[in-house]
């Protein structure tokens, strides 16, 4: 659905940030009222984080890459988590139905976990959740087991500081499988390491619950990942434990996985680049139904601080679907959205020519 059709439907629907070109920086007055002071075109408008903006000046180091470094343990969990997925496809027909609704239902609450969660929220801030919304995206995020908040976001930074760089942790110039899972398969390039400890992340340290869950994550992931989704089919309606384990638990399991990491892949591969052709991510729509929102990677990429990741919102984003429901309960406020202006200017200075209205 296209931004200008996004109605107010009730009095506690909290409004929008939006950034107008050239950028602008919403400042309170002293007497209470919202005031505009321009800023660069480039620079960005959460005046208290700067650390997801591409910074074009990193250039990767000449000479050959170190040699590849295997994690084996990752390497054979990640097998048998795939083959426990396959054989799990072929028990779907014989699934009761109660067990493929609490599969999809825990495929959609984990994912938002991720989208509106690690990604939107705690990487980007580009929206700000009172505490009962913080606190299910945690539990939800858990449920993922795509590591915790605080690593997984630190991680995404340097993603976007140092987009298509070996400071890159899932860097797509290495390649598909490797952008896809295999950045997970090997040791992390000595530059990502090097960039990422020089991150401003006093912002996610300073947050209880984000270091709570990083203390206890490893029993909370066994529970909320593995035996909860199991036990519940297993105990509530009958269904037999070997259903439970391969379809419900690691089928589903291996589908959110595989979904998140198409934005680092196929996002960055595959698609239109109408906001910014001099950026690897591109427009994925496939990507975006998978990701319930996040395939819409070349703008977000050209706007990191957009909390919609699109431009058209609704339109296949389930995830600032549940954002905006949020806000209306009053969960969610302060969402970061970008002006037509804004990007209607950076579509003529940079776009690819493919970028259609609407």
């Amino acid at each position: 659905m296209p931004a200008h059709l996004l109605q107010e439907v009730s009095g506690s629907y909290t409004p929008t940030t939006t950034v107008t070109a050239p950028h602008s920086r919403l400042l309170q007055s002293g007497e209470g009222k919202l005031e505009k002071t321009l800023l660069p075109a480039e620079e960005d408008i959460r005046p208290e984080m700067k650390d997801d903006i591409y910074d074009p000046s990193y250039q990767d180091e000449e000479g050959p890459r170190p040699k590849l470094e295997f994690v084996w343990r990752n390497i054979i969990l990640m097998a048998l988590l795939h083959v426990g997925a396959l054989y799990g496809i072929t028990l779907v027909p014989t699934c009761k139905f109660r067990t493929w609704l609490w599969g999809i239902f825990y495929y959609f609450v984990s994912a938002l976990g991720i989208t509106a969660g690690a990604h939107r929220l705690w990487s980007h801030r580009s929206y700000k959740a009172r505490l009962p919304l913080r606190f299910f995206l945690i539990i939800a995020n858990t449920m993922a087991f795509q590591n915790d908040v605080f690593e997984w976001a630190r991680d995404h930074r340097a993603h976007h500081k140092f987009s298509e760089t070996d400071a890159d942790p899932h860097n797509s110039r290495r390649g598909f499988f490797f952008s896809h899972v295999g950045w997970l398969l090997v040791r992390k390039h000595p530059a990502v390491k090097q960039k990422g400890a020089l991150l401003d992340l006093s912002d996610l340290k300073a947050e209880k619950l984000v270091m709570f869950q990083r203390r206890y994550y490893k029993p909370a992931v066994l529970l909320m990942c593995f035996i909860l989704p199991t036990l519940v089919p297993w105990y509530f309606w009958g269904e037999t434990f070997r259903h439970s384990l391969y379809v419900a638990t690691l089928l589903r399991y291996a589908i959110v996985l595989n979904a998140t990491w198409l934005v680092n892949s196929a996002a960055h591969m595959f698609g239109y680049r109408p906001y910014d052709k001099n950026i690897q991510s591109r427009e994925n729509i496939l990507v975006s139904l998978g990701a319930v929102g996040e395939g819409f990677h070349n703008y977000h990429h050209s706007f990191p601080y957009d909390y919609s990741t699109s431009e058209y919102r609704w339109h296949m984003n389930f995830t600032t679907f549940f954002i905006d429901c949020m806000a209306v309960l009053g969960l969610a406020y302060d969402r970061k959205k970008v002006s037509k202006a804004a990007i209607l200017a950076r579509i003529k200075r940079t776009g690819d020519g493919s970028y259609k209205s609407g």
